[in-house]
């Protein structure tokens, strides 16, 4: 798999803050006090992760705000420049977002995380954040649509012309990384874009629209990450995914500490959850591919070593992000 969390680790500056209490089995059981997340999950998949946590660590209160990552982070640097910053731990789409937030000193050093088992690619170098699962973006579409797509390119044939709904990266972090992965892709590109917005192609807000669109007929194919159209497929719903050919952008939903952490013994406990092996089958069972190599995909996914992953390079995706947000707008809308 190419590296899509760990390329720009050593080109950014890392202030980060370690944080010197080591997390322990016996430090798991005394976690206590109150904690604050902000997390990007689906709403129902974030209450689920709490309670498991909780009933290992009972003693821990648990205060959780939900919203899209572009959303999280406007809400969190204001709390930055108002100084005082809220959460505890954010688990949120991407780690470029994590990059920024590293090289401005935010995160917190975690050097004890339980990381042994993972690819390196998964975590950052820095041991600042840590992927908690893979979440790709392919292509879904409608099982009645003539064309069955393979390709990226697909999408710019006639036969899809005004039929194909994508996320915007202006709200969604997934959609954010997957232009710039595309940007980088020999014969896609910002062309690609382009190529897009001549065939009819719409962007609504975030995915949920686009699967709404999708499933419902309004829109043949979609821009979309996996797990909403392989759920919802096993579920009965008259859509099918597509890893294309040409290989897939990807999100790792990463976990960090901040370096603010009021409660750093019950975020590193909340932290070490996610990256269990309990935690990683937590994921596998809410649909999700998890980045523990030893804990199976759930059903209808392939095997995380069978998925081609784009490469990118996260240095140059967060240096290139307005401007990215900015062509897209222009061609889509805002």
């Amino acid at each position: 798999m190419r590296n899509f969390i760990g390329a720009a680790a050593g080109l950014i500056g890392a202030a980060a803050v370690s944080i010197t209490v080591a997390f322990t089995a016996s430090a798991a059981l005394a976690a206590s006090g109150k904690l604050v997340v902000y997390t990007s999950q689906l709403e129902a998949d974030a209450q689920q992760t709490v309670d498991e946590f909780k009933k290992l660590n009972p003693g821990v209160e648990v205060e959780w705000t939900r919203s899209g990552t572009t959303d999280l982070m406007n809400k969190l640097r204001a709390e930055f420049q108002a100084g005082s910053p809220q959460p505890d731990v954010l688990l949120i789409a991407d780690a470029v977002t994590m990059e920024s937030l590293k090289r401005d000193g935010r995160l917190a050093k975690f050097e004890a995380a339980p990381v042994a088992a993972y690819q390196k690619d998964f975590y950052d170098a820095d041991l600042t954040y840590f992927g908690t699962k893979l979440i790709t973006t392919g292509i879904a579409y409608n099982k009645n649509a003539k064309m069955k797509p393979t390709s990226w390119a697909d999408l710019t044939k006639p036969e899809a012309k005004n039929l194909v709904s994508m996320p915007s990266p202006l709200y969604s972090g997934a959609a954010a990384i997957h232009m710039a992965a595309l940007k980088e892709v020999p014969g896609l590109g910002m062309k690609y874009y382009e190529a897009l917005h001549e065939n009819g192609a719409v962007a609504v807000r975030g995915n949920g629209g686009v699967m709404t669109a999708v499933a419902g007929g309004e829109k043949l194919y979609g821009v979309l990450i996996d797990y909403l159209p392989i759920r919802e497929g096993l579920k009965g719903s008259p859509v099918e995914f597509v890893f294309p050919t040409d290989g897939v952008s990807a999100v790792s939903e990463p976990v960090a500490i901040l370096s603010t952490a009021r409660n750093p013994e019950a975020a590193q406990a909340f932290v070490s959850y996610l990256l269990s092996r309990q935690g990683q089958e937590l994921a596998s069972s809410q649909g999700f591919l998890p980045a523990h190599p030893d804990v199976a995909p759930p059903k209808g996914f392939p095997k995380l070593t069978e998925i081609k992953v784009l490469p990118l390079d996260n240095a140059k995706a967060l240096a290139e992000d307005q401007a990215n947000k900015m062509a897209f707008a222009d061609l889509f809308g805002g």
